[in-house]
C-alpha cells in the first residue's frame, strides 16, 4: 500500500519542496543566529503534505476534467499522471481519501505553527493551499488559461512561499535576503513544471487545457524554457551580490551546464519522448543547484 501511495502522490519528486524549506530555515540560522528543530521539521512535514496534495488534487481534477483520458488518447503523448485513476487501481474514494487526508495533515501542521510564530503562517499556507486547488479545479482552473498564471503559481508555491515562510517559522520577521532567496529555487522548479507541458501538450490542447506550450507552440516555448533556466541562474548572482548567499555559491552555476546541453540537441518541433531528457535534465539540475546552496548556507553558518 505504501509503495502505491508512493506512485500515487509522486513522493520522488518531493526534494522540490523540502529544499526550500531547508533554504529559509537555513537563512534564519545564519542571517539571524536562530533555529528551532522542531519548528522546523514541523515545517518540512507541512509543507512535503501540502506538495503531495497539490500533486494528488492535480490529478484528481485532471480527472475530471478528462485530461488524463485525452493523455491516453493522444498518440505519442507521454501521460505524467500516476494513472490510478483512468486505471481504475485505486478508486475514486480512496484515491480523495488519500489526497484529503494530506491536506489535513498539513493544516494541522500550519495551525501549529502559527501558535507559535505568528499568523503570517496562516496565511501563506491558506494561499498555498487555494492555488493547489483552483490550479485545475472550476470554476478558476488557471492551470488551464494559458496566460502564464500557472507559472507565477508555481513560483509562489515552490519558491517564495516555501522559503520565506520556513524564514518566518524561526524567526517571525521577513526579510529581503529570504525572497531574493526564494528565486533561484523557485525559478528552477517553475522550469521543471514548464518543461513537463511540453511531453503531452497536444493532449492538453485536445482537452482545452491551454498551457504556454499549447498557446505560443514549441519554437517560442522553448525560447521561453531557456529565458527561464538563465533567469534562474541570474538571480543566483543577484543573491550572491546582495550577500543573501556567500561567494562559493557560485559553485552551484555549473549545474545549469548538463540542462542547457539538451536544449541543443532539441529542434523546433519534436516528439514527446525527445523533451524526456529535458524533464529529466531539468530536475536534475534544480536539485542540485538547491544542495549546493544548502551545503553553502550550512558552511557559512558554522564558519
Amino acid at each position: 500500500m505504501f509503495k502505491q501511495f508512493m506512485k500515487a502522490s509522486r513522493i520522488q519528486v518531493l526534494p522540490v519542496m523540502l529544499i526550500p524549506v531547508a533554504l529559509g530555515g537555513l537563512g534564519a540560522y545564519v542571517w539571524n543566529g536562530t533555529f528551532h528543530p522542531l519548528l522546523f521539521i514541523l515545517t518540512l512535514i507541512g509543507a512535503g503534505t501540502a506538495h503531495l496534495f497539490s500533486n494528488m488534487i492535480n490529478d484528481l481534477w485532471d480527472y475530471y476534467n478528462g485530461t488524463d483520458a485525452a493523455a491516453q488518447a493522444t498518440e505519442g503523448a507521454i501521460s505524467t499522471n500516476s494513472g490510478y485513476l483512468t486505471k481504475g487501481t485505486w478508486s475514486l474514494r480512496t484515491f480523495a481519501a488519500v489526497t484529503w487526508g494530506l491536506f489535513a495533515i498539513a493544516a494541522i501542521c500550519g495551525v501549529i505553527l502559527s501558535i507559535y510564530s505568528g499568523w503570517l503562517v496562516l496565511v501563506i499556507g491558506i494561499l498555498g493551499a487555494l492555488i493547489a486547488y483552483f490550479y485545475v479545479a472550476p470554476p478558476i482552473q488557471f492551470g488551464y488559461r494559458g496566460k502564464g498564471y500557472s507559472e507565477v503559481a508555481i513560483l509562489l508555491s515552490f519558491g517564495v512561499f516555501p522559503v520565506v515562510g520556513a524564514y518566518f517559522v524561526q524567526t517571525s520577521i521577513i526579510d529581503y535576503r529570504a525572497i531574493l532567496l526564494s528565486l533561484p529555487i523557485g525559478l528552477l522548479t517553475t522550469l521543471i513544471l514548464f518543461n513537463h507541458h511540453f511531453l503531452h501538450w497536444q493532449a492538453d490542447r485536445q482537452a482545452g487545457k491551454r498551457t504556454l506550450v499549447v498557446v505560443w507552440g514549441e519554437r517560442r516555448a522553448l525560447v521561453f524554457s531557456r529565458l527561464l533556466l538563465a533567469l534562474a541562474y541570474l538571480t543566483l548572482v543577484l543573491c550572491v551580490l546582495t550577500a543573501a548567499l556567500p561567494i562559493y555559491a557560485l559553485l552551484a552555476l555549473p549545474t545549469a551546464i548538463p540542462l542547457y546541453s539538451v536544449y541543443g540537441r532539441l529542434n523546433a518541433h519534436n516528439e514527446s519522448p525527445a523533451y524526456l531528457p529535458l524533464m529529466g535534465a531539468s530536475l536534475k539540475a534544480t536539485i542540485r543547484c538547491g544542495i549546493i546552496l544548502i551545503l553553502c548556507l550550512f558552511l557559512q553558518g558554522i564558519i
